[in-house]
Parts: structure tokens; C-alpha cells; sequence
């Protein structure tokens, strides 16, 4: 018997590996934001909790778990005289383009959770319109019956609206519904909403960070399958 009849998943760091994606994404929309001036992109970086050497997100990043409206506002503090809206849009546009690196090859992964009769959706905080094209370029839409981002009308994580929306969508109880994600507000979203909880260490929590929140903590989503009958 398995543990549930559908699968809720985060998207970076969960679906994609978040450093090979977004770490190597975020280098160049640094340089791009501050028009390639190193005094700018060191400010900049500072906002984003990004070391620049590294080229890597520090755990505690607002890129991590927030939205992009929110981060466009944080970055906005290092870029006197640019308007939110114009980074923001500025984000999305450069995120369509970042150089998706799935953490398990997604087609026949998913097509083998859909073949045991599961449910899937995608909920990121990341824009729903940032969600599908990554998902579209992937291959792999088509796998999901529900897709949302931060902006689709059931709120942001760590609330639980987004991840009760796929529930009502697919007519699953919330405690039959796993709620998969890299970062403590997409388990505390999974805990508010009722369902149960996997962590994942594909983005830049720790197994130290996710266990208090989650039923499991797994390497990355490929070990799901066999969690859910043992």
C-alpha cells in the first residue's frame, strides 16, 4: 500500500538542483543588474546573500524561499533610483533563461509516479508564468495537473493556500498529499496544510535544517518511489 495518492513539489532545489541552476544564474543577473560594475555587483551581491567568488547563494539567501517580488525588493535597497517593478521584471525575464539542471531525469520519473495512479503538481514561489516555461523547457508540463507560482491567487509559502489548491484541484485529503521541498517554508507550508512532509538536500538546507519539519529527509526526489511503500 503507498503512503499517499499525490505529490506536491517545490521547484528549485527540489525538481532542479538549486546551485548547478541558480547559483550559476545568479553570477550573471548580478552583473547584469549592476550593468557589470564590480562596486555595484559587490552591493548587490551583498543583498542576495551571493558570494561572488564562490559564485555561490549563501543558505540564507532571500532568492532561496522568497518571492520574486520580495527579492526584487531586497535587491532594489543595493540599486538606488531603479524602480522594483523594473527588477523584478528584470528577474523573471533573465529566470526563464537559467541553465536548468533537473536533480533526477524528470520524464521517466514522473511518468513512473503518474503510471502508480499519483497526482502531481508544482507549487514555487517563483511567478506561475517562471514555473511553466521551466517546466516546458524541461519537457515535463505536461506531467503536472496543477501548476502554481506566488502569484496565481492561493497565496505564497510558507502558507498553506497554495498546497490546499492542489488538494481541492486533484479532490485529495491533505493527509494524502506529500509535500516535497529543499527549504524549511515549503515544510511548514506542508505541516500547516495537514499533508505529510519530505525534505530534499538539493538545494541549501541541511538534513539539520529540514528533519525537525519533515516525515523524511532525502538525498533528492529520485528515493521517493521507494519511501512511499516501505
Amino acid at each position: 500500500m503507498t503512503r499517499a495518492d499525490g505529490i506536491l513539489f517545490d521547484k528549485d532545489g527540489t525538481l532542479f538542483d538549486f546551485h548547478a541552476t541558480w547559483s550559476v544564474w545568479g553570477h550573471a543577473v548580478i552583473h547584469d543588474l549592476a550593468g557589470g560594475d564590480l562596486a555595484v555587483m559587490s552591493r548587490v551581491a551583498a543583498e542576495a546573500h551571493y558570494d561572488l567568488d564562490a559564485r555561490r547563494f549563501h543558505p540564507t539567501s532571500p532568492v532561496i524561499a522568497c518571492t520574486n517580488r520580495e527579492v526584487a525588493e531586497c535587491l532594489a535597497r543595493a540599486l538606488p533610483g531603479r524602480v522594483v517593478d523594473e527588477i523584478e521584471q528584470q528577474l523573471t525575464q533573465s529566470a526563464e533563461h537559467a541553465p536548468l539542471t533537473p536533480a533526477v531525469p524528470l520524464a521517466p520519473y514522473l511518468e513512473g509516479l503518474a503510471a502508480r495512479g499519483l497526482r502531481l503538481g508544482v507549487m514555487t514561489n517563483d511567478t506561475e508564468y517562471g514555473a511553466r516555461a521551466h517546466l516546458g523547457a524541461a519537457g515535463v508540463l505536461e506531467h503536472f495537473d496543477f501548476v502554481a507560482g506566488f502569484d496565481s491567487g492561493f497565496g505564497a509559502k510558507p502558507a498553506p493556500g497554495p498546497l490546499l489548491a492542489f488538494a481541492r484541484a486533484v479532490a485529495l485529503e491533505p493527509r494524502r498529499v506529500v509535500m516535497v521541498g529543499d527549504s524549511t517554508h515549503d515544510l511548514i507550508a506542508g505541516r500547516a496544510a495537514g499533508m505529510q512532509c519530505v525534505g530534499v538536500l538539493t538545494g541549501t538546507a541541511t538534513r539539520a535544517d529540514l528533519a525537525p519539519l519533515a516525515d523524511v529527509v532525502l538525498p533528492d526526489i529520485g528515493y521517493i518511489p521507494d519511501w512511499l511503500t516501505a
